[in-house]
């Protein structure tokens, strides 16, 4: 429901808020995601290569990978949770608390993650607790998302909507890309007789857990710099806040709600078979009862960080297309993309060490073209006053449907193959082919006005 315009001077003059500078805005809504995403990619790192030996260690390999998968779609499940809480506060109190509230209960579970003892040690209450700050981090960057794309959008100079928009999203390169830098440093420190060495899983993995309360210290400092938007003040001074955002939202915007859930399906689907499905892949023993590529640990990640940056330069690119063509027009032509490159899944994969590179670049910047706009996209499909819950809420459902399940469908796809994994690019495909339909269905939100 959109709020009436602000007419009278007096209510006018109620909006003290100055706007924030364009740095700023820049620096507040990347560095936040950055932090989350570092927090996030460091689990889905561990989640491969750590966590089946330390926590999930008892029966067939392939179950232990499962059950860590398992435990990584988890926070999936409590990302809408997360959503729904942060939402309600950003909607009623404003985007700055919020923020600087989600982002320490992130780092905090990571930094806790840590330390925790392993299965050896102290049987199933380690990976209970793992799951318990499992669910933390799914809860916090439920509600991390939201609010820093809304502070670049609706802080955004006009007609650049959806390239500040896209700041908040080269946050997931930026952490992917220092998550799993710091885990080549200890790898290279701790050089490995075989596929996972014993000083890492003693206590090198537990390093970049640690290192996140660092981040989480800058980004608190940042953000606490930052002023409310003008759009959010705006509502405030009209009198407009919502008592129950939630509610209002699903009354007044469900069909916004399920379109922006699904636009946001493939993205989800790519980038998670990137990162969790296509690293188990890579670096599982080509003589494994599921055969993968038998690529060293190290070199794999180092390929994939390459193939990240290119995420990043094509997060930036997609911003000023989506600006220029608009945003629906930029992602049905990405998403069409996205579908023929799901069906050149094992040939790339097959293809050797050209092929594999070929498919982690060609994969990450398709992730960048589709990830970029939906910074803009998802705010512009909500008024003022329930914008923080309306995006957050079509953003975190969407990563049950994508994120959640995509690694370990992936896994039981590879399994069900016979160790090969067409059909998983099959199924990045067909998910692809729904968000291209919510496409087709929705509008275009280019020229919406964000102060209503």
């Amino acid at each position: 429901m959109s709020k009436a315009p602000i007419s009278t001077p007096n209510a006018t003059a109620e909006v003290p808020t100055p706007a924030n500078p364009r740095s700023r805005v820049i620096f507040a809504s990347m560095i936040g995601t950055t932090i989350e995403f570092y927090d996030f990619y460091v689990y889905a790192t561990a989640a491969v290569l750590v966590f089946p030996h330390l926590f999930f260690p008892e029966g067939d390999p392939t179950v232990a990978l499962l059950s860590s998968f398992a435990v990584f779609g988890a926070a999936m499940v409590a990302r809408p949770l997360g959503a729904v809480f942060y939402g309600h506060l950003g909607d009623r109190k404003g985007r700055k608390a919020t923020l600087v509230a989600s982002l320490l209960t992130m780092g905090v579970a990571t930094f806790l993650i840590g330390f925790l003892p392993t299965y050896h040690q102290v049987g199933w209450w380690a990976p209970l607790f793992l799951v318990i700050f499992r669910l933390a981090q799914g809860f916090a960057l439920g509600g991390e998302w939201s609010g820093a794309a809304l502070v670049a959008t609706e802080n955004a100079p006009k007609g650049k909507r959806a390239w500040y928009g896209t700041f908040p999203q080269l946050g997931a390169p930026l952490g992917y890309i220092i998550a799993n830098g710091i885990f080549i440093i200890i790898s290279v420190l701790q050089p490995a007789n075989g596929t996972v060495n014993e000083q890492f899983l003693a206590w090198g993995w537990r390093v970049p857990f640690w290192f996140s309360i660092f981040m989480v210290i800058v980004g608190v400092i940042v953000r606490l710099r930052l002023v409310e938007s003008t759009a959010f003040a705006a509502t405030v001074a009209a009198g407009t806040v919502r008592k129950m955002p939630l509610g209002t939202v699903l009354r007044n915007n469900w069909r916004e709600l399920i379109l922006g859930t699904f636009f946001m399906l493939a993205t989800y689907v790519l980038f998670y078979l990137m990162t969790t499905f296509v690293l188990s892949y890579g670096t599982t023993p080509t003589d494994a009862a599921m055969a993968g590529l038998g690529y060293e640990r190290t070199q794999f990640i180092l390929m994939s960080i390459i193939g990240v940056v290119f995420f990043g330069i094509f997060t930036l690119l997609s911003g000023p297309w989506a600006d220029k063509w608009g945003r629906r027009r930029t992602l049905t032509w990405v998403t069409l993309a996205i579908v023929v490159f799901g069906l050149l899944f094992v040939p790339l994969l097959d293809g050797g060490i050209v092929g594999v590179m070929a498919l982690l670049i060609i994969g990450f910047s398709l992730m960048g073209m589709t990830f970029g706009p939906m910074g803009a996209l998802l705010p512009e499909l909500f008024p003022t006053n329930v914008r923080y819950t309306g995006s957050g809420v079509s953003y975190n459902v969407s990563s049950i449907l994508g994120a959640a399940v995509a690694p370990f469908i992936a896994v039981a796809l590879w399994s069900a193959g016979g160790g090969s994994p067409f059909w998983v690019g099959v199924y990045l495909s067909a998910m692809a082919l729904i968000t291209l339909v919510a496409l087709l269905i929705g509008k275009e939100t280019k020229d919406v006005d964000m102060e209503k």
